[in-house]
């Protein structure tokens, strides 16, 4: 099971590490802050560079946290909540399937970080180095509440209620 934690973690970490940074600097194809930043403005954020920043780090930070599988509980919550504000600021009124914008591929990261939160990261991890040991429903319960709760109270800054189209597959900024 630690093998399949371990492969878990590194991947979705990783390809948070990926949206970060898109956001961040441009890097993988990504439109950084200023691209991002507008973006984020479109869809009623305002300053919205520094909510691409606030994003990009929580992905970033989140995501290398995962795949180190260390402080398992924050990193999971900070995936749960960049994809509720993604849910809820763009997909969720296109319906569940990625083929119309919908939330499909938010949730299924967002399941998967809860997911290894409610399990531990497993063997090879840092948590398990240094000894931090936290109970899986404790430790589940917490990423899946915080990053709910982040999520939300980040939607609520917004300044235009009605959810924004999800960008084009041309153009779209990864969420």
């Amino acid at each position: 099971m630690s093998i399949g934690l371990l492969l878990l973690r590194v991947i979705v970490g990783g390809l948070f590490v990926g949206h970060g940074t898109q956001k961040l600097f441009g890097w993988f194809g990504g439109h950084g802050l200023d691209g991002t930043g507008a973006w984020m403005e479109s869809l009623g954020f305002r300053r919205g560079r520094v909510w691409a920043a606030v994003g990009g780090l929580a992905e970033s930070l989140g995501g290398l946290l995962l795949a180190l599988g260390f402080l398992t509980p924050l990193a999971a919550a900070a995936i749960v909540g960049v994809m509720t504000t993604a849910t809820m600021a763009v997909h969720l009124r296109n319906g569940v399937w990625n083929t119309n914008g919908g939330y499909e591929l938010p949730l299924v990261y967002a399941a998967a970080a809860t997911a290894i939160a409610f399990m531990g990261p497993g063997a090879y991890s840092v948590d398990r180095l240094i000894g931090l040991s936290i109970e899986p429903v404790t430790s589940g319960l917490v990423a899946l509440v915080l990053g709910l709760v982040a999520g939300a109270l980040v939607n609520a800054v917004r300044t235009q209620p009605a959810m924004a189209e999800a960008p084009s597959v041309e153009g779209r900024v990864a969420a």
